[in-house]
């Protein structure tokens, strides 16, 4: 799976011209799976945002998560995250999971998210053309595949 991560101060999903889901200070993610994904990359990526510290503390310093401010998360599914570019000008998205997989692993993430922070984390419709707007804080934007983890 690879994740792009947005520290936000507001952002929201717009599907069909209506507000379906919006946050406020918190974390926009917009999630991509791939077909060789498991359980295992969702643990694993839901650990490493839960507790990733880019919050500022008192002095500053980028050492809260987004648990330790009680904020909120936000997240999007985007097939596109798992393009590959190797080759011509036309991204490939062959490494993508077929919509079942892709669904659940989805599904998965945005729950293990839930129980970690303890709140309802809001959601993106899968498959959906939806409009995200975001306040990125910071900016501060960090990508994590669960490929390179080790």
């Amino acid at each position: 799976m690879r994740i792009v991560i947005q520290r936000v101060t507001e952002a929201s999903v717009v599907i069909n011209g209506e507000l379906f889901s919006e946050i406020k200070q918190g974390l926009l993610i917009l999630a991509g799976v791939e077909h060789e994904d498991t359980l295992a990359d969702v643990e694993w990526l839901a650990g490493k945002t839960i507790n990733l510290r880019i919050f500022p503390d008192e002095q500053g310093v980028m050492n809260r998560s987004v648990k330790d401010i009680d904020g909120e998360i936000l997240v999007v599914s985007q097939f596109t995250l798992t393009a590959s570019t190797k080759k011509g000008n036309r991204p490939s998205y062959i490494p993508a999971a077929g919509h079942e997989l892709a669904t659940s692993l989805y599904e998965s993430y945005c729950s293990r998210l839930s129980e970690l922070l303890g709140r309802e984390v809001k959601k993106g419709v899968f498959g959906a053309d939806m409009k995200v707007a975001l306040v990125n804080d910071g900016p501060v934007t960090i990508i994590i595949d669960s490929r390179l983890r080790e």
